[in-house]
């Protein structure tokens, strides 16, 4: 993958650095010959944004949980400057501007944007917000979901000027029953908080414990009666709550968390009566990223991004910084910075990126989805990645996660 490399470090046998500066030459070495394969080039300057819209939230739960004021715009801080390291063989100048705003305000901010003439966004919003901006952006311009993981985005209600980077609720929630299938925990448990996030999600798992032969045996919803989750009371409320929920479940292998809100999921490891594995949103968790990765290249990756930023990586940083690689992979192949002309290229057999994902990725040319991996993190290493071994499927073992070309209603890529 081109631009994601520094200064080149000497390639030692048996040096910490060997694996990064391996990659670093490689990737040095497709530029050249990028380069000289597509020849001389005139300026080309690609304008892109990031609109990150903020919500009021709750303080969270743990202090480790602290959102960094900079989310996202380091990820395109760090996207400008792989994009860049290509762009300067090929005539090509990367430029992103960055605007966090509230709801409130987020139309205003996209016109601004769009008045400066740029027509690459990636935005970080909700989904009733980020189906209005993509309209309001137009079908001329291209955008990038980061964020919203609502399932009908990439069904009924697709748009097709919208691209998601961003993992589907059924892409994790198949990730997750697709380990517990793989490690024969055959009996689950759900618990799901009382919001319609929640409820969603915990839709995600009863569908996939259908599609995988998992059943079931129990479930307990866990209702938000509001106020904050750091007080004294509230986290005694929990932890006293959750035992008592849970003294009469069914035998389960394993409880699943269908947590959207961020309420108690945290709470339910060594909180139940029983003592069980817990998977969903809590205890083993479905990420597109985690700070601790290492393996695929992904530790230069880190350190770049910690040099940048003092800080360690976030989804919403890597999801950023992979929409912007995309767009950069795309002017590349092309030469071309037309947001129809990169679409066109994106949803083609030809596109691939690679992402420090152990496979290349791809697009579901049926709903805008990206394929990819799934990684299955406990907080402090990768535990698994899914999808897992001897799930197959007819195109790529990638679509055995989230809506599949026969169950998307989507019309808006045909």
């Amino acid at each position: 993958m081109a631009g994601e490399g520094r200064a080149l470090v000497p390639c030692r046998r048996g040096a910490p650095e060997r694996e990064d500066c391996l990659a670093q030459i490689t990737r040095a070495a497709i530029a050249v010959l990028v380069c000289l394969w597509v020849g001389p080039a005139a300026a080309q300057e690609v304008r892109a944004a990031v609109l990150r819209v903020d919500y009021p939230t709750l303080a969270p739960i743990s202090r480790f949980d602290a959102v960094p004021e900079d989310l996202a715009f380091a990820g395109a801080a760090l996207a400008d400057e792989d994009n860049g390291t290509t762009g300067a063989f090929l005539g090509q100048t990367y430029e992103t501007r960055t605007v966090a705003v509230p709801p409130g305000e987020a139309d205003a901010a996209l016109d601004r944007l769009i008045a400066e003439g740029i027509d690459l966004f990636v935005v970080l919003a909700e989904r009733d917000d980020l189906l209005r901006l993509a309209e309001r952006a137009g079908e001329a311009a291209l955008v990038f979901n980061a964020r919203a993981p609502d399932v009908d985005l990439r069904d009924g209600a697709c748009r097709g000027n919208l691209l998601h980077v961003a993992p589907s609720t059924a892409m994790l929630a198949d990730a997750v029953v697709q380990f517990a299938a793989w490690k024969q925990w055959r009996r689950l448990y759900l618990v799901h908080g009382s919001n319609p996030p929640d409820r969603a999600l915990a839709d995600a798992y009863r569908r996939a414990a259908a599609k995988f032969g998992l059943e079931i045996v129990g479930e307990r919803e866990f209702e938000d009666t509001g106020g904050s989750r750091r007080t004294d009371s509230g986290t005694t409320q929990v932890q006293r709550q959750l035992p008592v929920d849970l003294q009469d479940a069914p035998e389960h292998d394993v409880v699943l968390a269908a947590d959207a809100s961020d309420v108690f999921a945290p709470y339910l490891p060594f909180h139940q009566w029983t003592p069980r594995a817990v998977m969903g949103s809590a205890g083993l968790r479905p990420v597109a990223f985690n700070p601790a990765l290492e393996a695929w290249g992904a530790t230069q990756f880190q350190r770049r991004f910690e040099a940048l930023t003092s800080r360690y990586v976030r989804e919403g940083d890597y999801l950023t910084w992979l929409a912007l690689r995309v767009v950069g992979e795309a002017v590349t192949r092309t030469g071309s910075a037309d947001p129809g002309a990169l679409r066109e290229y994106m949803l083609s057999d030809a596109f691939e990126i690679a992402a420090f994902k152990g496979q290349p990725l791809t697009f579901r040319d049926w709903n805008g989805q990206m394929r990819q991996s799934i990684l299955l993190y406990d907080g402090r290493i990768t535990v698994s990645t899914s999808p897992q071994e001897g799930f197959l499927h007819q195109v790529s073992p990638l679509d055995t996660m989230g809506l599949d070309r026969p169950e998307s209603d989507c019309t808006a890529f045909q």
